[in-house]
C-alpha cells in the first residue's frame, strides 16, 4: 500500500456523523480552511491567499473523490490564482476599484459561452454533475480573477457562483459542503460592502487634480 493511499484512507474516513450525514476527516479541515480564507477575503488582506491555496488543494482532492471532476479541476486554478494573488496584491492589501458595464458584459458573453461548450465535455468524463459543475468552473476562475485584479464586481459574481454550488452540493447529498456554501453566499454580501467602503474611502483620499 502507497503511502499516499494510506494517507487518503486515514484522510476519508468518518470524523463524525451530523445528521445521518458521514463527515470526513478531509471535508471537515477543508471546510474550516476555507472559511477561514474566503473571511480574510473580505478584509482585502494579502493573508487570504495562503489559506486559499491550502483549503484549494483540500478541496480537489475531495472533489475527485467525490468524482466532482470540474470542481476538482477549478482547485488547480485556485492555487494557481492564490500565488497570482499573494505576489500581485500590495503590502496593505487589495484596493478595490470598479470595472465597467462594457468589461463585464463581455465578460458575461464569453463566459455563458464556454459554460455551454463545457458541459458536454464534463458529461463524456462520466461526471457527477454537468450544467451546474460547469457554470461554477467557468464563472469561479472569472470571479477569482477579478478578485485577484482587486475589482469590487468579484463579490457579486461570488455570491451567485456560491449559491449554484449550495443547491449542487445539496442535491448530491454533500450536506456539510453544500452548508459551506450557503455561508460563502452570506459571506460574498458581506466582501460587496466591505470592498466598496474601502473603495470610497480610497477616492476619498486620492487628490484632486488640477
Amino acid at each position: 500500500m502507497s503511502i499516499f493511499h494510506s494517507i487518503n484512507e486515514t484522510m476519508m474516513q468518518s470524523l463524525a456523523t451530523i445528521w445521518e450525514y458521514n463527515l470526513t476527516r478531509l471535508e471537515f479541515v477543508a471546510v474550516i480552511t476555507s472559511l477561514i480564507g474566503v473571511w480574510l477575503g473580505t478584509t482585502g488582506k494579502t493573508w487570504t491567499w495562503p489559506w486559499w491555496g491550502l483549503s484549494s488543494a483540500l478541496y480537489g482532492w475531495l472533489f475527485f473523490q467525490w468524482n466532482l471532476y470540474a470542481s476538482a479541476i477549478l482547485q488547480v486554478v485556485f492555487i494557481g490564482a492564490a500565488i497570482w494573488g499573494w505576489l500581485g496584491w500590495g503590502p496593505k492589501g487589495a484596493e478595490p476599484r470598479k470595472g465597467t458595464t462594457k468589461q463585464y458584459l463581455l465578460i458575461g458573453i464569453g463566459g455563458l459561452l464556454c459554460w455551454v461548450a463545457l458541459a458536454p465535455l464534463l458529461a463524456s468524463w462520466g461526471a457527477a454533475a454537468t450544467w451546474p459543475d460547469s457554470f461554477g468552473l467557468v464563472f469561479s476562475v472569472v470571479a477569482q480573477v477579478i478578485m485577484v485584479l482587486e475589482y469590487r464586481e468579484n463579490w457579486a459574481l461570488w455570491f451567485i457562483v456560491d449559491a449554484v454550488y449550495s443547491v449542487e452540493y445539496f442535491n448530491q447529498h454533500l450536506t456539510f459542503t453544500a452548508a459551506l456554501y450557503v455561508l460563502f453566499t452570506a459571506i460574498a454580501v458581506r466582501g460587496w460592502l466591505k470592498w466598496g467602503r474601502n473603495d470610497l474611502a480610497r477616492e476619498t483620499l486620492q487628490p484632486v487634480s488640477a
